[in-house]
């Protein structure tokens, strides 16, 4: 049964969780600029689509090393600072985005673009952990992941009304602008809790008496540690075919429309935007899921991964049935079910961090999570794009996401073992050392 939430920790969490939701959507509304405009740049700039293909995955590779700092640097500074700091530097990444002159200088904006992005959802589950009770964190993780869905669902309509309204290259600066404003706002506004005076009462609550409220910071020693363990890798394997499948569709979603299916630009910015809205029920309905399950008797781990193999499993099936359709429509349907999936997989993945990271731990975990998710999501448009620029087809690149997503599946139920990562096993005291250990 979840315990009460203080008042003033509750409105706490609202504000906190209202921030992060917006800055996520902008986070995944960034991104998209460039698979928006993808024909009109390439047009502009006289790109291939295995060029394209590399553009796009400049980001991501940028993205996902960025991971692995950008975990240790939430957990010693904490989110005020980091995700105001990430904030300013994604946003001037973007502005240059639309300032670009060549080829080269597009690659070097999308790289700081995916710099700066980084520590986006490490910060989020660190925020969960920090102000939310154990019992509590399944739907607030669902919430603030269906930015994932919920910025690219946002993105089509709304970039496309900016590029064809101004133009291309304004539609980056007036997106960079708005991030620099939520900067600021969030610098003013979020707190750390063991900045706040909390009382009894409320610190039992986010605690659960078993937690203890700390600002020591993450030690090197402990980062690399975290490597030892078996959770970490069947977090990272198995997270890798969630974010490929995302980012073979977010990339390539309105090229696939248009090029596969034949819609007109138009058309593709909002048709493009429909299957994103299915994300945003699946991320907030398997969180809510999560916490009833937990609640039923599952075991905090067990309420979260078996939502997230279901999902997977969901997203193979229907991303092969995209490919193979022969109706337009009915491959957007089947996509929208592989964003319904979506969501559901990649929130519980997040809410699988909350609940097996150890104390002071959770940001650097996270990231090294998204970093495995994020190679996968590094390669999808490189290696979709030349697939189709060699085939002339989205089906083997759309069956090829099919089959990694299985394979994540398999991971999630096979190497992630049902067990926390403790504080004795950060100290080493625990019996079963070790990457193959019972609990590693």
């Amino acid at each position: 049964m979840k315990p009460a939430v203080p008042p003033r920790v509750l409105r706490i969490q609202r504000v906190a969780l209202t921030l992060v939701v917006i800055a996520g959507t902008l986070n995944y509304v960034d991104r998209a600029t460039l698979a928006v405009g993808n024909p009109l740049i390439r047009r502009d700039m006289h790109l291939s689509l295995g060029e394209m293909g590399l553009l796009l995955s400049a980001f991501l590779w940028a993205y996902a090393f960025a991971q692995l700092p950008g975990g240790a640097l939430i957990d010693r500074y904490g989110p005020r600072k980091l995700l105001s700091a990430a904030l300013f530097l994604w946003s001037l990444a973007q502005v240059a985005g639309g300032l670009v002159g060549s080829f080269s200088q597009f690659v070097v904006a999308r790289v700081v673009l995916g710099l700066g992005e980084g520590p986006m959802f490490a910060s989020d589950a660190r925020v969960v952990k920090d102000w939310w009770n154990v019992r509590a964190r399944g739907l607030p993780t669902g919430i603030f992941n269906s930015a994932s869905t919920l910025g690219p669902m946002i993105a089509p309509p709304l970039l496309t009304a900016l590029m064809l309204g101004f133009s291309w290259r304004w539609m980056f600066v007036i997106m960079g602008a708005l991030g620099l404003l939520l900067a600021v706002i969030w610098a003013a506004v979020y707190r750390e809790p063991y900045q706040e005076r909390l009382t009894v009462e409320e610190e039992r609550y986010i605690t659960d008496g078993q937690e203890t409220l700390s600002a020591k910071p993450i030690t090197f020693a402990e980062w690399r540690r975290l490597f030892t363990f078996r959770v970490t890798w069947g977090l990272m394997l198995g997270f890798f075919g969630i974010v490929y499948l995302l980012w073979l569709f977010q990339a390539w979603l309105p090229g696939y429309l248009e090029m596969q299916r034949h819609m007109s630009l138009h058309r593709t910015g909002w048709v493009a935007a429909i299957p994103y809205a299915f994300g945003v029920i699946g991320s907030i309905g398997t969180g809510f899921i999560a916490d009833r399950l937990m609640a039923r008797g599952l075991s905090p781990i067990n309420s979260r991964r078996y939502p997230v193999i279901i999902a997977l499993i969901g997203m193979a099936v229907f991303t092969f049935l995209a490919a193979v359709v022969p109706s337009a429509g009915t491959a957007v349907a089947c996509i929208c079910v592989v964003m319904l999936c979506a969501g559901g997989s990649s929130a519980m993945g997040w809410a699988l961090v909350s609940v097996v990271a150890p104390e002071n731990n959770t940001g650097s975990l996270g990231s090294i999570m998204n970093f495995g998710g994020y190679l996968g999501g590094a390669l999808a448009p490189m290696i979709s794009g030349f697939i189709v620029q060699a085939t002339h087809s989205f089906v083997p690149a759309l069956i090829l996401g099919a089959a990694i997503g299985l394979a994540s599946a398999l991971v999630y139920f096979f190497v992630l073992p049902d067990r926390p990562i403790t504080e004795a096993d950060m100290a080493g005291t625990s019996p079963g050392s070790g990457i193959l250990g019972t609990g590693r």
